[in-house]
């Protein structure tokens, strides 16, 4: 019964193993392994430079042929580790002390051991052992001749010594497959910032500068690298994206919006075609749908906690809130006029400027306008008369009640597609102050990211162009950073709002570009030919990331199945 369960689960593991992809035969030779299709030959790195910069196994993982690149870490315990340095270090010391001439590279290796040893007792860093192996592919012997003689020197231009695995070539070959084994056991000790330098999470065309907030934009057009970008750690937090439509521009930033949250960074969208309503809903954030039935938002109301003359801001924001509903400024008599209406207005629903009024019910619209009908000038009657239609009429709906949704938490989404053209300066003007009255809180300072979708709607309206070039310009004393994303580069680029708005900018991303618009975009961003033609022929999600001087590079947008689910606005998906 014994050997009938044997040789059951014998035959079990043969199918299993049948199942598995891999080669039908192989061929192991002393240097190499021969397959149908191909042949190969694997090396063990067995002597690494004395210093290393961050991202040094970059050319080594760029490397145009066929080149696998394995390495294998395992962490030492502290205390073991402890106890090997010690003896290396005693070691190295008597070798060097009992030397009749200066042996320079003994002393050289004592410092290091001192230094690491320091580092590891102040609980800085730790050990682990490393195996670092190479297996070069190609079609025939000849080939892979040729294609080890580079990769043998561009291992040597890094300072590696590589060493082929000679009798042991299949061995080799499994340690570079993603297995998780280390069957050669050359292994060497590094420290913590020499493995953290080792990862290739860098790319050869950007210098790398990150902070506690990376994220991945996507990988190299032109290499095996991944580009990482923190627009934290730049002189300003701002970005530009500019791409035609169909590019994949609005995808592009809701990857950012979503990498971001991981962070703890804050974000706030506008968004005038209401496409990051499914993001926000999965990720428990907080959409304000304006202009949708039974949504309302109050422009009386006060903060819980602000500044002492948070009363007279939000006065002052009422008068320019009603010219903007008036559709033309206010004379300096009727600005006097609706002012002293504001704040007996606030007053008669028992607020004032005593802060601990400020968490009463906030009056309405409708307040002002009896409190106007109330006053005995000519003035505040005509101006009662013209707020009607949003007192009473069609535009009422936006302010006939309290707000129905607070502007608050992680993600924040104003949603504008619903708001008829008639009252979308009035809408868009609402969304903008409530997010400039977060984001310059001083009460609640923290990292955020205000993203303005389609930034060419703001751009005709003159409060939201105002709005762009403050944010622009005062973001980031703010600790927040403006992203403009936009498909009509004239609105951008033709103004001299526009134009400070993407001279603050740290961050520029570009992608696919009409012909009609290059020349512009590659005069304002000084673009070479190579790029302006990528940025003709990029497909979607392909694009250029361009920070300081020399900070370029092409990448393509890559995404999970569940954020792609997340960030599409594809009709047939």
């Amino acid at each position: 019964m014994r050997f009938a369960r044997l040789a059951k689960a014998t035959a079990d593991l043969a199918k299993a193993t049948a199942a598995l992809p891999g080669p039908s035969s192989l061929k192991i030779n002393a240097r190499s392994v021969e397959f149908p299709d191909g042949v190969c030959a694997s090396f063990a790195i067995a002597g690494y430079p004395r210093e290393v910069g961050a991202g040094w196994l970059e050319p080594l993982i760029g490397y145009p042929g066929h080149l696998d690149v394995s390495l294998h870490i395992e962490p030492v315990p502290p205390l073991i580790a402890a106890q090997r340095l010690r003896r290396q270090l005693a070691r190295l010391e008597s070798a060097s002390a009992g030397a009749r001439t200066p042996d320079f590279a003994a002393e050289a290796a004592a410092d290091d051991a001192a230094e690491l040893a320091a580092s590891l007792a102040r609980g800085h860093g730790r050990l682990f052992r490393v195996g670092l192996y190479l297996t070069v592919h190609a079609a025939d012997s000849e080939e892979l001749d040729a294609e080890v003689q580079h990769v043998k020197a561009l291992a040597a231009s890094l300072l590696l010594d590589a060493h082929p695995t000679t009798f042991r070539a299949m061995q080799g070959w499994t340690a570079t497959l993603p297995l998780g084994t280390d069957t050669l056991k050359t292994r060497r000790t590094f420290d913590t910032w020499a493995l953290a330098a080792a990862f290739p999470f860098a790319s050869p065309d950007l210098r790398p500068r990150l902070g506690d907030a990376p994220v991945l934009f996507g990988l190299n057009a032109y290499s095996s690298g991944v580009v990482l970008w923190d627009r934290f750690a730049h002189d300003n937090y701002n970005s530009v994206t500019i791409a035609r439509s169909g590019a994949g521009k609005s995808y592009f930033t809701k990857l950012e919006v979503l990498r971001l949250l991981f962070h703890q960074v804050e974000v706030c969208v506008v968004d005038p075609e209401d496409e990051y309503r499914r993001l926000s809903e999965a990720v428990g954030g907080t959409v304000l749908g304006l202009g949708t039935p039974g949504v309302c938002f109050n422009p009386f109301d006060l903060p819980a906690s602000a500044e002492d003359d948070a009363l007279d801001r939000r006065a002052m924001f009422l008068q320019t809130l009603v010219g903007t509903m008036l559709g033309e400024p206010l004379t300096a008599a009727t600005k006097a006029i609706l002012d002293k209406a504001v704040i007996a207005t606030y007053a008669a629903n028992g607020i004032t400027s005593d802060q601990r009024t400020w968490k009463r019910p906030a009056p309405l619209l409708a307040d002002l306008a009896t409190m106007l009908d109330a006053t005995d000038a000519p003035e505040a009657s005509e101006l009662a008369t013209r707020l009607s239609p949003y007192v009473s009429g069609s535009y009422r709906s936006l302010f006939s009640g309290p707000t129905t949704t607070r502007p608050d938490g992680h993600l924040i989404v104003f949603s504008l597609r619903d708001l008829p053209e008639e009252t979308r300066p009035v809408g868009m003007l609402l969304a903008l102050d409530a997010i400039w009255r977060r984001v310059s809180n001083p009460v609640d300072r923290r990292r955020r990211l205000v993203v303005v979708d389609e930034a060419w709607t703001l751009m005709r309206e003159n409060e939201g162009a105002r709005f762009l070039y403050r944010l622009a310009k005062s973001a980031r004393k703010h600790w927040a950073g403006l992203a403009v994303v936009t498909q009509d580069a004239a609105d951008l680029l033709g103004s001299n709002l526009g134009k400070a708005v993407v001279s603050n900018a740290s961050t520029q991303v570009l992608l696919r570009q009409a012909p009609q618009a290059i020349e512009e975009i590659a005069e304002a961003f000084d673009l070479t030919e190579g790029e302006r033609r990528f940025l003709l022929s990029a497909g979607q999600g392909e694009g250029l990331v361009c920070g300081g001087v020399g900070d370029r590079a092409a990448f393509v947008a890559v995404a999970s199945a569940s954020e792609h689910a997340l960030a599409t606005t594809d009709p047939a998906e």
